[in-house]
């Protein structure tokens, strides 16, 4: 591969001209497709296999005009001090109110009244009115939407408090801002690294690229492939950060290369070579992570995987083919390593980079330095950052998993408020009803079996109250509403729906009439039961194949199951410090966390999976450096140093870049996104920073040349994609680094 490779990047080089052409004709494409590709709608969310979906697909077939699983509203209205919601003049503008909610969107299905469906409280302060759409959450309109928000802002007008709840007027959350800091705080690290503003400016513009080129595609392919437009979030994310990593690496090995004297043309074939192998191996471990997604066999969650993993795939065509390119054009105005810009550095020049045995103390940068710190003490660091890793842990058999409700929502909010309003004028549990749906087709008395399912549901545990049946015109589908006594998102609430389910069981063998349980409360637990189901399989598919990968890449057993043991301690970790903060509240306020409460079921699945694809793009880069350095002569000691020098302060540079990009979401007032956003940075820092650049020089250090074992018979077996670029060195390389190891003395390191 590495020869390849290495044609290819000169070829590019050379090329330079039809390279760009190519890449600029692409990336317009994308823009006229995405530009003139019609309007797409959100793509519905459903959840094949849970029993919530298949009340509504029931509802969907026999009671369509019942729209049970689109948007819904909670439009809550409190009087004024001393007033009550009943006073005729309140009751005007609430009734006014109602009727301009109904004919306020064609997507409006009904609005009731809280006066006919008695929605009062007790003391006759607070009122709120049910408003149900045609279309669900993800396929509501803007002016829907607008014209919710505008007709509660006129009733506000009368003196009453009026709050919105439910999901109608969830929408994405704009990240714009967040994608601006992190690549603002991306070009100051590149700089830093690079000390040349072009040779830091050639990974933001192909990045940029990258992800242009990617998220056009998917906006000219949606409405087609109904991918929604939520889809280019993740690939939006995921693109952003490899494009850059991957670029990163190829320009750092490209300077490394003019460093030790070698011609442009060669030192960017060389590069694409040796950490352009690297770069194919890296993404494609990505690509294993996102496209796995599809294990949990949620449509949405397989899309966007899908559409990341295609961006991730064109990051690594850029940087095999753009990077190479652009080098040419820029010629000299990127220097070797060691070398700053006239701007940053006034034409400074530092000396020529001596090799690992002939480096002074002077010379070693601090990854060398640290390096050897390690390779001396190798056992105390790795007790040290496993039983750090494993304190940051400990949370983790805490974790309670679910999906928020709008108790998690800001206090600023109006949904926040809404909920608030009405847990304080009827209870918790009126924030969340269940859906109770019963097929009554196999009963010989309809009636009389949706009856008795009443009576059995209030007798249960957390029951406040049940609804009278409403009984379909075919007279075979009943819908009973059931409102707990705890918030959605209670532990108790996941009961009551388990014991709704449990009891129907009796209830079929009864009555013979089915009951399901749904609705927007029952389809987060299902959810969050779907995701936990799936975790272990889809674990075991993504780290088993990344194994198998890796042990192509590093011709080893023992280093693979190092960095897959190595992910798993930083994902733990992780982890655990998402529950201290979002369920215990530890540093709360720190990060603007205003409601604890269960963790996102998603976190730990989109956790291992993005987080699993960068953890492994550090390994690969930093440990095939090493890899390279013990197959061309020198000892695994001594490897790891050099690995080490050559690659630590980039891959240190990476993940600064990946976790600036990541913290930028902490500052969201959507506690999913600030959840998101917290996680995978501590995630890229646990695994980077105490994973990465401390145990794996440690355990390489105790395991010396048994970290490279690997059995005849599978080394026979095995491709030989020569990551190192072995193939590329010349026969007097070769007879020099046999000279120097065969005069090289036995030291211990």
């Amino acid at each position: 591969m590495a020869t390849f490779l290495y044609k290819l990047g000169r070829l590019a080089f050379r090329r330079r001209h039809f390279v760009a052409l190519i890449w600029v004709a692409l990336l317009t494409l994308a823009g006229v497709g995405a530009a003139s590709a019609p309007t797409a709608a959100s793509s519905s969310f459903s959840i094949p296999g849970t029993e919530a979906q298949k009340a509504f697909d029931l509802l969907e077939e026999r009671v369509p005009e019942a729209s049970a699983d689109g948007a819904s509203a909670k439009v809550v209205f409190k009087a004024p001090a001393g007033e009550k919601v009943t006073d005729p003049g309140n009751k005007a503008d609430i009734e006014k109110t109602v009727a301009a909610l109904k004919s306020g969107s064609d997507e409006v299905a009904r609005a009731d009244s809280p006066f006919r469906t008695k929605t009062v409280s007790k003391d006759g302060s607070t009122a709120y009115a049910s408003v149900s759409y045609k279309v669900t959450s993800m396929e509501l309109t803007d002016e829907s939407r607008d014209a919710l928000e505008k007709t509660t802002d006129q009733a506000r007008e009368s003196g009453l408090t009026v709050e919105v709840g439910g999901d109608a007027l969830q929408a994405m959350p704009e990240t714009g801002a967040t994608e601006v800091i992190g690549i603002a705080v991306a070009a100051v690290v590149l700089v830093i690294t690079f000390g040349s503003l072009i040779a830091a400016g050639l990974p933001l513009l192909t990045a940029l690229i990258g992800v242009g080129i990617g998220v056009s595609s998917i906006t000219a392919l949606a409405s087609a492939l109904d991918l929604g437009t939520t889809t280019s979030t993740l690939a939006m994310m995921i693109g952003l950060a490899v494009g850059i990593d991957y670029a990163l690496f190829i320009v750092s090995r490209y300077r490394g290369e003019l460093a030790d004297g070698r011609d442009r043309e060669d030192a960017a074939g060389r590069a694409v070579g040796t950490a352009g192998s690297a770069v194919v191996f890296a993404g494609l471990t990505v690509v294993i992570a996102l496209v796995g997604l599809a294990v949990v066999n949620i449509p949405m969650l397989t899309k966007m995987g899908f559409a990341a993993a295609g961006t991730v795939v064109i990051a690594v065509l850029i940087a095999l083919t753009l990077i190479p390119a652009l080098l040419g054009y820029a010629g000299k105005k990127v220097k070797p390593t060691g070398e700053k810009s006239k701007v940053l550095g006034g034409g400074r020049k530092a000396k020529a980079a001596a090799d690992a045995e002939g480096a002074t103390e002077k010379k070693d940068n601090l990854g060398t330095r640290w390096a050897r710190f390690v390779t001396r003490r190798p056992l105390t660091v790795l007790l040290i950052g496993v039983i750090g890793l494993g304190a940051a842990a400990l949370p983790v058999s805490s974790l309670e998993l679910g999906l928020p409700d709008d108790g998690a929502q800001p206090t600023s909010t109006t949904q926040r408020k809404a909920y608030d309003l009405v847990s304080d004028g009827f209870g918790p549990g009126f924030n969340g009803p269940l859906m109770t749906v019963a097929d009554l087709k196999g009963s010989d008395d309809p009636k009389a079996a949706a009856g008795e399912i009443r009576t059995t549901i209030s007798k249960l545990d957390d029951v406040h109250s049940v609804a009278p049946p409403v009984i379909d015109k075919g007279g075979d589908t009943a819908i009973i509403s059931v409102v707990p006594s705890s918030k959605p998102s209670g532990i108790e609430t996941e009961n009551l729906v388990h014991s709704i389910r449990d009891a129907g069981a009796g209830i079929k063998s009864d009555t013979g009439a089915s009951v399901m349980v749904t609705g927007t409360t029952a389809m987060n637990i299902d959810v969050s039961q779907k995701l936990n189901d799936a975790l272990l399989p889809y674990l075991a598919l993504v780290v088993g194949l990344a194994f198998l990968l890796l042990i192509v890449v590093f011709r080893s057993i023992l280093v693979p199951l190092k960095a897959a043991l190595g992910f798993l301690l930083s994902v733990l970790a992780a982890l655990g410090a998402v529950v201290a903060v979002f369920q215990w509240g530890w540093l709360g306020s720190l990060f603007g966390v205003e409601q604890t409460g269960p963790i996102m079921s998603m976190m730990p699945i989109f956790m291992v999976g993005v987080v699993f694809g960068l953890a492994m793009d550090y390994e690969v880069f930093l440990v095939t450096r090493m890899r390279e350095a013990y197959v061309h002569g020198e000892r695994p000691g001594q490897a790891i140093v050099t690995g080490f020098r050559h690659g630590a302060r980039v891959v240190s540079a990476a993940a600064v870049i990946m976790m600036a990009v990541f913290a930028g979401f902490i500052g969201s007032s959507e506690q999913m996104v600030k959840m998101i956003g917290f996680g995978l940075a501590i995630a890229v820092f646990f695994d980077a920073f105490i994973v990465r650049m401390a145990l794996v020089p440690a355990v390489l250090a105790l395991l010396g040349r048994k970290a490279w074992w690997l059995p005849r018979w599978l080394d026979r077996a095995l491709p030989n994609v020569d990551v190192e670029g072995e193939g590329l060195r010349t026969d007097a390389e070769k007879a020099g680094a046999r000279a120097a190891d065969a005069d090289r003395e036995p030291v211990r390191v």
